[in-house]
C-alpha cells in the first residue's frame, strides 16, 4: 500500500485548475478512484472538490462519462 493509501496518482494541470486522479486502496483492500478538483482561491487558499468511484463501479461510471465526453467534443463553444 503507497501513502495514505495511494496506489496510483496522477495530475492535470489547466490554467486556474489542477485535477487529481488517485487510486487509492482502503484498509479492506478494496480500491477506489478519487478525483479531485482544486482551483487557487485569493492568494494562499485552495478550493477542492472531489467524488470517489468504487471500482466495482468503474465500468458504469465510464460508460456514462464517455458519453458526457462524446458530447461535449460535438458541442461547438458557446451553442
Amino acid at each position: 500500500m503507497g501513502i495514505r493509501g495511494e496506489v496510483f496518482s496522477s495530475r492535470a494541470s489547466s490554467g486556474q485548475r489542477t485535477y487529481f486522479f488517485n487510486v487509492k486502496e482502503n484498509r479492506n483492500g478494496d480500491l477506489f478512484l478519487n478525483v479531485v478538483e482544486s482551483k487557487k482561491h485569493g492568494e494562499a487558499d485552495f478550493e477542492r472538490r472531489s467524488i470517489v468511484v468504487f471500482q466495482e463501479d468503474i465500468e458504469v461510471f465510464m460508460a456514462e462519462f464517455e458519453k458526457a465526453v462524446a458530447y461535449l467534443r460535438g458541442r461547438k463553444p458557446g451553442s
